[in-house]
């Protein structure tokens, strides 16, 4: 067979397994010289002769194996839309959309939504199957409905505990196992009630998020509390670093480098902003890269690449950015120029300074390549004595810059 035809299928599976296939998703199962899925997929299919490939720990050789046999009829087999959260998703990075046929079933997302009567985009759904626990964090809001993939029979009490120690005890926590088949079963209470049941290691948690007066409100919007960040001081503070983000302007899966991350709250906010967002963030201390390690668990964004060192030498060969941030360091020399030049065109770059030395440095960079100035002073509220006064921050000058 051609390459250029597809030799490659990938078929979802509901509980029912090839029984519930329709007939042109049942022709490319018969007709596929070699099986490929999980140990339960191929135990479906009755023993016909055809080779039969079980996916390994890591995936990885096995998607190798895959397109070394470009030109064989192979068939993947999977659960529910390979193309949500499925191996579909990773085999379309690798094999062309001409070369590639994918059939789904009713997802598990689409079947929990019609068990639990919501409209589908009422609801957040993500995968913790194989994944941080970790992730959960951003979507857990206030009146949220989530649907959750579950890695195994224990996630839903991790789940639990997680909403407890958020504050969101009151939360209802459904697991729906085995959907859409004969073994199908539902088991549902307060998070803070859950008492760990004998479940499913199959199964799918439906979350309808409550939140008590002592939950911890960590918003998709920039500008968490600097309380919500383990800190030794030295972090861009709330409101300059949402004023930060609205300038870095994050779109969906676009690259930020945070040069000089510290606790890593600029790049933590930018990750949070759309889960397909990806950032690395550079920082020389071992300490301060110790607190970004934590603060990147805890607000939900594990995904963060971290670099120890300094820059710029520690920005060589890493992955050409979209927006680059500079929170610090403005005058070690050469870094604001290998920033502007790693950017490509409509790049931006943002750089904050609290120092004349900093604030220098971006007046002389504005004089060369453009961009604005932008000086953002903030006071807050604060005791003095038996009143109340104005304590200033640091003023910060800001720079905002566009690439064309």
């Amino acid at each position: 067979m051609s390459a250029a035809h597809p030799w490659l299928s990938v078929l979802g599976l509901g509980e029912d397994g090839p029984a519930g296939l329709a007939p042109a998703a049942r022709a490319l199962l018969d007709r596929a010289e070699v099986l490929v899925g999980g140990a339960r997929h191929l135990a479906m299919i009755p023993q016909d002769g055809r080779e039969r490939l079980t996916w390994p720990s890591p995936l990885a050789p096995m998607i190798e194996e895959i397109l070394a046999r470009r030109g064989q009829t192979i068939c993947v087999l999977a659960t529910g839309d390979p193309l949500h959260y499925g191996i579909g998703a990773t085999l379309a990075k690798r094999v062309p959309a001409a070369e590639m046929t994918v059939v789904p079933a009713p997802s598990a997302f689409s079947l929990a939504c019609a068990r639990m009567g919501w409209p589908r985009e009422t609801v957040t759904c993500l995968s913790l199957h194989g994944r941080p626990l970790a992730l959960l964090h951003p979507a857990v809001q206030p009146g949220a409905r989530i649907l959750a993939l579950s890695n195994d029979a224990g996630t839903a009490a991790q789940v639990a505990d997680l909403l407890k120690t958020r504050g969101y005890g009151d939360s209802r926590l459904c697991v729906l196992e085995h959907l859409g088949g004969p073994k199908e079963g539902r088991v549902e209470a307060l998070a803070k009630d859950w008492d760990a049941p004998d479940l499913a290691d199959f199964n799918t948690l439906a979350m309808a998020c409550v939140a008590g007066p002592e939950a911890a409100y960590l918003p998709r919007t920039p500008g968490v509390s600097d309380e919500a960040f383990r800190h030794d001081g030295q972090m861009t503070k709330r409101e300059v670093r949402a004023a930060t983000l609205a300038a870095l302007a994050p779109a969906p899966g676009q690259l930020l480098w945070d040069v000089g991350a510290g606790c890593g709250s600029v790049a933590i906010e930018w990750l949070r902003a759309d889960p397909r967002n990806r950032a690395v963030a550079i920082e020389r201390s071992d300490e301060r890269v110790a607190l970004l390690a934590h603060n990147a668990v805890a607000l939900g964004v594990p995904s963060v690449q971290i670099v120890t060192g300094a820059a710029p030498e520690a920005l060589r060969g890493l992955e050409p950015p979209d927006a680059v941030f500079l929170g610090g360091g403005l005058s070690a020399p050469g870094l604001i120029e290998a920033c502007w030049t790693a950017l490509g065109p409509g790049g931006r770059l943002v750089a904050n300074a609290v120092t004349l030395e900093g604030e220098q440095a971006l007046v002389a960079f504005r004089a060369a390549h453009g961009g604005e100035l932008v000086r953002i002073a903030v006071s807050r509220a604060r005791a003095v004595g038996p009143f109340t006064g104005w304590r200033a921050l640091m003023p910060v000058t800001q720079l905002q810059a566009v690439k064309t």
